[in-house]
């Protein structure tokens, strides 16, 4: 058997390299232990070019953002090495830069770079210069920033549910621990534990009782205990989530936003920002675990089963709503709309990883490997250079990714995530090994009994096979192998009723140990091998991987009428071009359509594609019938997903006939250009796609936020010069959810000979919400056709759809 050279020798030399680990033998702990992700190390063809974009793509890219956009020269204006004025429009910005240090920390870990080792150090001796002297480190605060005043006052810790003071110093506390135990310096840890000591000097039970108002100081908190044993540490960080809804001296409560509605122990139901939401849970799943706290244990229980049950996407995000980034009723699960957040999957990684810790059983896993997967990898580009924010199930051409955002916490969580994903694959307790993820990969296991060398081999997620050795310390050696058996393979969409497979599958794992025949007995979701190991035992695993038809709780409206399809790990969706006519939205899936699998070397670095058979609706040129012809639909994998360019994609594809939605023929509209005075995406007025109702968020919205009160234009070029006198506009208004509204008042323009002229019409220009607002104005001969509108006072206007003929 071979196991990497690198993790030869390392096992006994390693001395807890991994932020889970426990660094005082005497603290309690998760009764199940990660594998440390440095005792791992993965050569596959799916996550080997991932690991490798981060490290040569990712992270230096997002270090180069950072420089570029000011955020670095923002600690060099607080320490005084440079004059200036703050620069960037939140105050969160310092959190970026430590994000990426954490991500750049593990990956020295496992790749040593002096060039890399010797930035982190000049950064770290920076972020030390621009600390306060009594360990205070908000550079928004020390370097003045007039522009970030409203997020914060003139009193230090002033106005929490909004400053992310708290917030940034958390996340540079998981970046310290990240530098300290991949390199043994102890500079940005001792900047780290300064910040920590004020802190607690600051608050606590008779002191400051308020909580943060964005969550991850408490993880970071806990990090630092483990590293430290400082019990301060850990009482800062149970008093921050205990605080989180006490009234405690007439306190005001934020509200549902920041989950500071009700003492979290009360709390029964996931709210508020969804990444917020899902850093309190992993926060208090440390906390649970080192204090020994039930009352927590079964307050994430609750809301775990809320959330699987009825809150979580397909694709393992969560967080459905733009308007607050996070959760919305029970059931809420647009796709158009869906925000899905990747720091938001992240922070479900965080939380699911940190149940099974807890509890040891597989359910926790395979959510946590559905996100990973699916909605968390769709969030960044598969080279590693352009990422997503949101993540949406469905698309008629508005979403592309970006190669950076003015919010930048998504890019720069990323590279945390990734180059730790070693890390989720196995977990240990006393003498058992959890197999939780099947990748090509060798690592090595320290157990109470010694050491044990396991090499996987496999083509997962492709193939459903998986081969592995085990290489133990020495002959005879017990200990126990629980090797999971994902839920997709027992006929489990997930382990709630919110999705189930259409059709059961009759089939099973299979398990040969030395080539017999192993019973497939599941408990808790895994198969429990115990017995002497000697040095080349093999196990051999097959998960079948049929396609499979995966079909919604009959209260998620959403996806009535509709399937989605998935194969072993993996949903898929339909993109425009893989489809003859480039349309996906207009296709039929019949319940009894066969679907076949094949793998396609050379498309989107090699992907096995789904095909079905199938029918095409499309609108004939009355406008009024619909033909029907023979169609054959091909799916790839949702991760892979918009890199060909923008057009329609949907997950849940229509299984009956009313929720089809029928290609159009090309009109006057939709073959012009579209241009505009201000917004994004102003595509979305002609892509023949009509809302239900103004507020209508599973249709492209165009708007011209947040410019209100403002006078704004948007224009169509005609292909040619063209004959029009008929306008219908349905304009966009989000009363109660945002800040635009119909217009004050519109007009028409046209060019002609080179000079705008106004369009006439004795009719009113409509703003009525719901309808279409259509004005008949004298014959217009143009190539180009312009909107005027001034908006409301203190408002935004925007644009659903607009017809021309």
């Amino acid at each position: 058997m071979r196991i990497h050279p690198y993790l030869r020798g390392l096992a006994a030399a390693i001395v807890v390299l991994c932020v889970l680990s426990c660094a005082s033998q005497k603290t309690r702990d998760y009764p199940i232990q990660p594998v440390p992700f440095t005792q791992v190390h993965i050569d596959d063809d799916f996550w080997s070019p991932r690991l490798e974009a981060n490290r040569d793509m990712t992270i230096p890219l997002a270090f180069e953002e950072c420089e570029k956009t000011g955020r670095i020269d923002n600690f060099a204006i607080a320490a005084g090495w440079k004059d200036g004025e703050q620069t960037g429009r939140y105050p969160f910005n310092d959190s970026d830069v430590f994000k990426i240090i954490e991500g750049a920390s593990y990956s020295l870990m496992q790749f040593p770079d002096p060039r890399l080792d010797a930035y982190l150090d000049s950064l770290i001796a920076l972020i030390g210069a621009a600390q306060e002297e009594d360990g205070y480190l908000y550079t928004a605060r020390t370097n003045n920033a007039e522009q970030l005043k409203g997020w914060f006052t003139d009193e230090r810790w002033g106005n929490l549910s909004r400053s992310h003071e708290l917030y940034n110093i958390g996340h540079m506390y998981e970046a310290a621990v990240a530098h300290y135990q991949a390199t043994g310096k102890r500079g940005f840890l001792d900047i780290a534990l300064r910040s920590a000591d004020l802190v607690a000097e600051t608050f606590g039970p008779d002191k400051l009782r308020v909580p943060p108002g964005h969550q991850v100081i408490e993880m970071g908190l806990a990090k630092l205990y483990r590293v430290t044993g400082e019990e301060k540490y850990l009482r800062l960080a149970k008093f921050f989530i205990d605080v989180r809804g006490d009234t405690t001296g007439g306190r005001e409560l934020w509200g549902e936003y920041t989950q500071d509605h009700k003492p979290v122990v009360e709390q029964e139901e996931a709210v508020g920002h969804a990444v917020r939401a899902g850093y309190l849970y992993a926060g208090m799943a440390d906390v649970a675990a080192l204090t020994g706290d039930r009352s927590y244990v079964q307050t994430l229980d609750r809301l775990w089963e809320n959330v699987v049950g009825k809150k979580l996407y397909l694709i393992g995000g969560m967080g459905s709503r733009g308007s607050n980034e996070g959760f919305s009723a029970n059931y809420d699960l647009p796709n158009m709309s869906a925000y899905n957040e990747t720091c938001a999957s992240i922070a479900n990684v965080f939380w699911n990883h940190r149940m099974f810790l807890l509890h040891g059983h597989a359910k926790y896993i395979d959510v946590m490997e559905r996100t990973m997967y699916n909605g968390l990898i769709s969030g960044i580009a598969m080279d590693g250079s352009c990422f997503f924010y949101p993540n949406a199930l469905e698309s008629v051409g508005q979403h592309e990714r970006s190669t950076w955002f003015t919010c930048a916490c998504c890019p720069s969580n990323v590279t945390r995530f990734m180059a730790s994903l070693p890390g989720y694959m196995y977990g240990k307790r006393r003498d058992g090994i959890y197999v939780n993820l099947f990748i090509e990969s060798d690592a090595m296991i320290e157990l109470k009994s010694g050491s044990v060398g396991i090499r996987q081999q496999t083509l997962y997620p492709w193939e459903e096979g998986i081969r592995i050795t085990i290489d133990p310390q020495s002959e005879g050696q017990v200990f126990t192998l629980l090797l999971r058996v994902p839920g997709w393979v027992r006929d489990e969409a997930v382990p709630t009723n919110l999705y189930r497979y259409k059709e059961p599958f009759e089939g099973t794992a299979e398990i040969d140990v030395n080539g017999e025949s192993y019973p497939c007995k599941v408990t808790d979701g895994y198969v429990r091998i115990r017995r002497r190991w000697n040095r080349g035992d093999g196990i051999e695993m097959i998960l079948p991987m049929p396609v499979r038809r995966v079909v919604s709780h009959d209260s998620v409206e959403a996806n009535i009428g509709r399937v989605a399809l998935q194969r072993g790990p993996l949903v898929y969706c339909a993109e425009w071009p893989d489809q003859e006519d480039g349309r996906v939205r207009n296709f039929l899936l019949p319940d009894d359509a066969p679907l076949s699998s094949r793998y396609v070397e050379g498309l989107l670095g090699g992907v096995m594609v789904v095909e079905a058979a199938g029918t095409g609706y499309m609108v004939e040129e009355d406008g009024e019938r619909v033909a029907v012809e023979p169609k054959t639909l091909v799916s790839i994998p949702y991760y892979a997903w918009a890199h060909r360019g923008r057009g329609e994609m949907a997950v849940w594809l229509a299984r009956e006939e009313a929720a089809v939605t029928p290609g159009n023929l090309p009109t006057l509209a939709s073959m012009s250009r579209v241009t505009a005075s201000f917004g994004r995406n102003p595509e979305a007025v002609n892509d023949q796609v009509e809302p239900k109702s103004s507020i209508d968020h599973e249709v492209p919205r165009f708007h011209w936020w947040p410019h209100k009160g403002t006078t704004e234009w948007i224009q169509y070029t005609f292909p040619e010069v063209s004959e029009v006198s008929i306008i219908d506009i349905y304009w966009f208004d989000d009363t109660g959810r945002g800040e635009c509204r119909v217009p004050a008042s519109w007009r028409v323009f046209y060019k002609e000979d080179g000079e705008w002229k106004r369009g006439y019409s004795p009719e009113p220009y409509g703003v009525e919400k719901d309808r279409f607002n259509r004005v008949v104005l004298e014959t217009m001969r143009t190539r180009e056709l312009r909107l005027e509108i001034e908006s409301q006072p203190g408002y935004a206007g925007g644009i659903l759809e607009w017809k021309v003929e």
